[in-house]
Parts: C-alpha cells; sequence; structure tokens
C-alpha cells in the first residue's frame, strides 16, 4: 500500500491530479482500459509526457465528441434546450456511476465528491439538489476527472494522503453567471465546516482550485501541513495544467513509504 503526499502550490484540479498520478507509473493503456468500465461514450482520454519551464510531467486531457464545458450549474431551463452543453442532475450521474462496471469503492467515493459538489452548488444558487443542472460537473469530462482520479487511486493501492497548504489565486474570473471572485462560490462553499488551509496568491489572477479539485482533497486527504517525518519519498509525479500563469503550474505529487528505524 502506498501513502501520498499532496504539494498544492499551484492548486488543484482533476485533470492535474489524474496527470500527476499516470506520471507515478500507471500504465496509461491499463488506466483506459479500467475508465472504460463507466460504459460511456462520446469521450476520448490521453496523456502526454511534456516538460513545462523544463520540468517533465504528464499532461491528462479528455476530449469530447461534441465539446461544452462551462463552470457553473444551469439555472434556466431554457438555457438547457438551446444549448449543446450536456446537463444532468445529480441523480444522471449517480446512475451512470452505479451502472458501470467499477469496483464498488470508486463508486462510492466517485458519487461522494459529486454529492459534495452538488450541495454546495445547490447552496449557493438558493434552489434543491433535484433543481440543479450541471454544466462542467455533469459534463463528460468532469465526470471522467472524478472517476478517473479514483480509478488511478485505487491502481496505484493509496491508503492514505497527506497534503500542504492548498495555494489559490485571487482577483476575478469570468463564468456563465458573471465575473465571479477567486475562490469561486462553489468552492468557497465548499470550505464551510472545514480545517482546510487556504493561502491566496495576490499575483495569480485567476483560480487554481476547481470544485473538482476541492471535491477531491475533502474525500481523500487525512490532513494538512508539512510532509510527515515518517515518511520516505520513492517517486515524485507532475501532473500540469492548462491556465497560463507567471509561475509553474503543477500539482507535484510524492509516493511515499513509512520509515522503519
Amino acid at each position: 500500500m502506498a501513502t501520498l503526499y499532496l504539494d498544492l502550490f499551484s492548486g488543484i484540479s482533476g485533470d492535474m491530479f489524474i496527470g500527476a498520478l499516470l506520471d507515478l507509473g500507471i500504465d496509461f493503456q491499463k488506466f483506459q482500459s479500467e475508465l472504460a468500465k463507466l460504459n460511456v461514450s462520446g469521450v476520448t482520454t490521453s496523456a502526454q509526457r511534456v516538460a513545462h519551464s523544463h520540468i517533465y510531467g504528464t499532461n491528462f486531457e479528455t476530449t469530447l465528441d461534441e465539446p461544452g464545458k462551462d463552470d457553473a450549474p444551469v439555472v434556466n431551463e431554457q438555457k438547457i434546450h438551446h444549448s449543446h452543453i450536456p446537463h444532468r442532475h445529480l441523480g444522471d450521474i449517480k446512475k451512470i456511476i452505479n451502472d458501470s462496471d467499477l469496483s464498488s469503492e470508486v463508486k462510492k467515493h466517485s458519487i461522494a465528491v459529486f454529492t459534495d459538489i452538488a450541495e454546495a452548488e445547490s447552496k449557493v444558487h438558493n434552489m434543491s439538489l433535484e433543481e440543479v443542472h450541471f454544466h462542467e460537473v455533469g459534463a463528460l469530462d468532469s465526470i471522467v476527472d472524478i472517476v478517473g482520479s479514483f480509478v488511478a487511486l485505487e491502481m496505484l493501492d493509496v491508503s492514505q494522503v497527506f497534503a500542504s497548504v492548498v495555494s489559490d489565486g485571487s482577483g476575478f474570473i469570468h463564468v456563465a453567471h458573471g465575473v465571479m471572485p477567486v475562490p469561486v462560490p462553489a468552492v468557497m462553499q465548499m470550505r464551510v465546516g472545514t480545517n482546510i488551509p487556504f493561502y491566496q496568491l495576490n499575483n495569480i489572477r485567476t483560480e487554481l482550485v476547481t470544485p473538482t479539485g476541492i471535491g477531491l482533497l475533502k474525500e481523500i486527504v487525512t490532513s494538512y501541513g508539512q510532509l510527515p517525518q515518517n515518511l520516505e519519498i520513492e517517486k515524485v509525479g507532475y501532473g500540469f495544467g492548462d491556465r497560463k500563469i507567471p509561475q509553474f503550474n503543477a500539482l507535484r505529487v510524492m509516493k511515499c513509504k513509512k520509515k522503519f528505524n
């Protein structure tokens, strides 16, 4: 069994997390075979080992046959009929996952993350869970990001995860409902009742932590702080983000083992 330490100096998103886990040595073809147990069509995944700032890591991408991704739930029902973006309720997402051939653990953790995000969006937009229609979270790429994360964790046989302080950007970003502050409302709502330590980088004027990213942290991280002294690093992996920012934009994940005196 493996222990992971997440170095969150540039935040976290689902694709960054999968990229970093793949960079630790997961066979990508085997990963794709496991992910295929979702039994969904219209989506293609790719992973490429590339260099950013002369540092090599893995860039994981999901391509939809019908592109369309946003970062907020659909509030106006009329928009649903006039958009090609896939919209799903939480119940639709649960059905896709429960009807799949994935392991029970992957199903359980994936549904927990989706439910957490849905509850936050429900609170932010003052609507019931049943009323929330998702763009980003319901689109196939985000289903792949969340389910793929737990598939990769299972393939690495991860038993425990620790993490550093979470770095996010600052300022404002454009989303479906207008210009929103960073952290975005859903991420801020998901922080309610937690002790997750956040640090905002004033020189980064965009979001670094997505709802999917914080949802994963809440589901898997045991505690936050420095790398525990009883752990020895075995391997380091990098997963790259797609935002262009004035610093190295990656998630660094360390695969560790316990030291024996």
